[in-house]
């Protein structure tokens, strides 16, 4: 995969955990509104099938290039030069791994909280408020 649009070093891990963390939130959404009304799924469920997503779709392939490193025998310059060329920026690779999966996981849970944790409830209660207030003489 072609990650050339990031930026290089810590500025490339922050783009990169925004970007996972904006699929964690529209993958819950998508699971929550296609699948789990329909099958009317636990959130748990919602939760874990929207992770899976977002981890393959925003982290696979730095994930792929981190293990690909660590099972191939890097023994002669050749290949060491190779692998290192089709990864950008291997100097953070791993500090990218991380901020994507703790950036996918959080935009999971925030992506529950605005469908239907706390956020959305706080939101019922404020509108039910207003509408009693109208019905007033």
């Amino acid at each position: 995969m072609n990650l050339r649009f990031l930026d290089m070093g810590m500025a490339g891990v922050l783009e990169a955990s925004l970007i996972a963390l904006a699929a964690g939130i529209v993958a819950l959404l998508l699971v929550h509104v296609v699948v789990g009304r329909r099958l009317r799924w636990s959130h748990g469920k919602q939760i874990g099938w929207a992770y899976l997503f977002t981890l393959l779709t925003a982290c696979s392939a730095d994930i792929w290039n981190l293990v690909y490193m660590g099972i191939v025998p890097m023994q002669s310059p050749v290949t060491i030069q190779r692998v290192l060329s089709g990864i950008h920026d291997p100097d953070y690779l791993g500090m990218r791994v991380v901020g994507e999966v703790v950036a996918a996981g959080l935009g999971v849970m925030l992506g529950w909280l605005l469908v239907s944790g706390p956020l959305r409830r706080r939101g019922r209660r404020r509108s039910e408020r207003r509408s009693a207030r109208q019905d007033l003489p």
